[in-house]
């Protein structure tokens, strides 16, 4: 069986709307449409081939979609009457629908976005000089319950499908307008990103496609807390940057700040970053929400600088943003200054993160939308008008 017939007879397997096209429309009611937004080049073009069309038509409709933002298929001007109609009976381009919008004193947008389910998310926009930078969620709540962050109290009802995580970009981009570029994308947002792995690294192929989004793979950035063999996973598939949500030098610490600690320890999750890097000129960024009395010691700065010895880093020092009921304070700013100098001092690069949309709950940590979770952790609503 020659591949162009293989990949027609899968996606008929898997799209029974598309498979019935030549069916009686009674026979094709009922059937759910497929969503294009779910496909990225290599699922759009089975998707085409699966109707009868050539490969290129994925690329036509790749460009229509991310590039001039068309999602009526009827202004799709290059694609025939015919194919217009057939994609109009067999797909759709589902979006999630923006419920607020909110902008900061410093120019940070915040969205909360309705998805199909009910459930609401939240993707921010932080503008800098010569840069704009989208952070996306990858998952409706979280399982990992980290104590910093107020996500994790939401608990979790389920991974975001491809659709709606490259409809925030898709979102954004349309809401901004022209005049503003969006040059980065961080998956940094609600969810670990590595535990929806196919569905996200489907969605960074359309956000690195030159036919969709056209993002360096420098500019598109996975933060993990650290699911050590999804690291070495992705290291098989994609070479997007790689951030990890370190925050502390010992394995006690981590274990209360970041619980899947204790199935991936420090010196587990190390050595995964020193693989992902191999070879490659690049580096891990290690993000280190600074905590006062927890993590911010000199002697915790020196114990960082060793623990990072080898591994081709940069240290990204974020000040603890509060929420209702946290149990933590932020580091002062003498502890940051001092903990950043000792890793400097130490030959690491050491940034320290500039707290934005803060005044719209927009900084690291403290996004809350909607989840009505699954876990045995209450139910949140973010307070936000419907």
């Amino acid at each position: 069986m020659n591949s162009a017939l293989a990949h027609a007879n899968s996606f008929r397997d898997e799209n029974p709307r598309a498979a019935s096209l030549g069916a009686p429309e009674e026979e094709r009611a009922g059937l759910p449409a497929v969503n294009l937004l779910d496909l990225d080049r290599d699922g759009l073009t089975r998707f085409f081939t699966g109707l009868g069309e050539k490969p290129f038509r994925a690329s036509q409709v790749l460009k229509w979609i991310h590039q001039q933002g068309v999602v009526d298929f009827d202004a799709m001007s290059n694609l025939s009457k015919a194919l217009r109609r057939r994609l109009s009976e067999c797909g759709e381009i589902a979006l999630p629908t923006i419920v607020l919008e909110q902008r900061s004193v410093d120019g940070t947008h915040k969205w909360l976005l309705q998805l199909a389910c009910g459930n609401r998310i939240e993707t921010v926009f932080i503008p800098e000089e010569g840069r704009g930078t989208l952070c996306i969620s990858s998952q409706v709540g979280c399982t990992l319950n980290c104590s910093f962050c107020s996500t994790a109290r939401q608990g979790f009802n389920r991974n975001l499908s491809v659709a709606e995580i490259i409809g925030q970009l898709w979102m954004a981009k349309q809401a901004l307008g022209e005049k503003t570029q969006i040059t980065n994308v961080v998956l940094m947002g609600m969810g670990e990103p590595l535990l929806n792995f196919d569905n996200v690294v489907a969605a960074m192929n359309l956000m690195m496609d030159d036919v969709a989004y056209g993002l360096s793979k420098r500019r598109v950035t996975l933060s993990t807390a650290g699911i050590v063999p999804a690291i070495d996973r992705l290291a098989r598939v994609s070479d997007v940057s790689l951030a990890v949500s370190l925050h502390a030098t010992d394995d006690a610490v981590r274990n209360d700040l970041v619980p899947i600690n204790r199935k991936y320890p420090l010196d587990a999750l190390l050595q995964a970053c020193k693989r992902y890097v191999d070879g490659a000129r690049r580096k891990v960024t290690f993000e280190y929400v600074m905590l006062d009395g927890i993590n911010d010691s000199p002697a915790q700065a020196k114990a960082l600088a060793r623990l990072l010895s080898g591994v081709p880093s940069k240290v990204n020092l974020i000040p603890f943003n509060p929420f209702p009921g946290a149990p933590y304070r932020c580091s002062s700013t003498i502890a940051i200054d001092r903990f950043q100098e000792i890793l400097q001092r130490a030959g690491l690069v050491a940034t320290r993160r500039k707290t934005r949309g803060d005044d719209i709950d927009a900084a690291c940590g403290q996004l809350v939308g909607r989840v009505d979770t699954r876990t045995r952790r209450h139910k949140t609503n973010a307070v936000h008008p419907s």
